[in-house]
């Protein structure tokens, strides 16, 4: 006699196996709408990619949240300030992908800390210098240039001769993540952060000083930082252009010009303050960034960078002339 079998713990798993299904698609489907709604205003996140700013992406990209972007635009910077090829901010970036995945961590494997998992009782230094992301990324290029012919070595050798990890090989795997990161913040890249606009004011104050503590003296620029009023577009000159937008609402700028026969460096110094300053938006309260004919704006454009033509227009007062970085807060 053959046993009939009850088939509805079957229809049961289907049903719910169908039920998970849909609540995946639904997930997906929120976080796509939040992506690319037209005002850039749904949940946080950048991608850097190598295309050059305001191009379309059709290149290598890597997609991060604004925690690592920072973090990685800081260690790019750093390595920028020094003078260092983009060979070394490749190794360095991909060293702490590894170690930290870009985030400055408070724990780790006995004593490690930060965004290269360095270790206070090795002599990185103390734990607060060590979860200083420009402390942290400057002691790490200070060891790595120790390492001779750096550059001509794979990127997991030069990175293990810096970190003697237990895994040395693991460095390797994010050379491809790692490269694209170095041309958005150091090369000819670029970085697009969208999400909604700052809810805070920012303090021009902090911005100029962080950029000084990275960049030191730097040769290559005058920095200057002032509040202004905005919605003075109708002022003539250098003044109109100093007031801000045409929102109507008080706002601070720091500015960054290129100094003249400043060449490749000043160019390169340029790239990597404006894609910084877009990395920190969200901490810092940087409303929008300005470089040379583009621009970005938090909370529009899906986060990309926008051709803005270099004059003219109801927001003219926020173009950026050429060697220009110009960087906005809400007051």
């Amino acid at each position: 006699m053959s046993e009939t079998r009850d088939p509805r713990p079957r229809r049961r798993r289907l049903l719910r196996a169908v039920v998970g299904l849909l609540v995946l698609l639904a997930v997906i489907g929120y976080f796509a709408v939040q992506r690319d709604s037209n005002g850039g205003g749904g949940a946080p996140f950048c991608v850097a990619g190598a295309d050059p700013i305001g191009a379309e992406e059709t290149s290598a990209t890597y997609e991060m949240s604004p925690e690592q972007a920072a973090n990685a635009a800081t260690i790019a910077a750093v390595g920028v300030a020094k003078g260092l090829p983009d060979r070394a901010v490749t190794i360095a970036l991909a060293t702490a992908m590894q170690e930290s995945a870009l985030r400055n961590l408070d724990h780790g494997d006995r004593d490690s800390l930060g965004l290269f998992q360095q270790r206070p009782s090795m002599g990185w230094g103390t734990p607060a210098q060590i979860t200083d992301p420009v402390y942290s990324a400057a002691i790490f290029y200070d060891h790595l240039v120790d390492v001779p012919g750096y550059s001509r070595l794979p990127l997991t050798v030069a990175a293990q001769k810096v970190q003697r990890s237990g895994f040395p090989q693991a460095y390797a795997k994010h050379e491809p993540d790692a490269t694209v990161l170095t041309a958005a913040f150091a090369g000819g890249g670029t970085l697009n952060c969208g999400g909604p606009a700052p809810a805070g004011p920012g303090d021009p104050a902090r911005v100029q000083a962080d950029l000084i503590r990275i960049f030191g003296k730097d040769g290559t620029h005058t920095m200057s930082s002032q509040a202004g009023q905005a919605g003075q577009a109708g002022q003539a000159g250098e003044a109109g252009r100093n007031s801000g937008g045409g929102s109507g609402a008080p706002e601070a700028e720091v500015r960054l010009v290129e100094k003249k026969n400043g060449g490749e460096e000043a160019t390169r110094h340029s790239r990597a303050m404006a894609h910084w300053a877009v990395a920190h938006a969200k901490t810092m309260g940087i409303s929008r960034v300005s470089y040379g004919r583009h621009g970005w704006v938090g909370g529009k454009d899906r986060g990309r960078w926008q051709d803005k033509g270099g004059a003219g227009g109801k927001d003219a007062a926020h173009y950026a002339g050429p060697g220009e970085v110009r960087i906005f807060m809400a007051r």
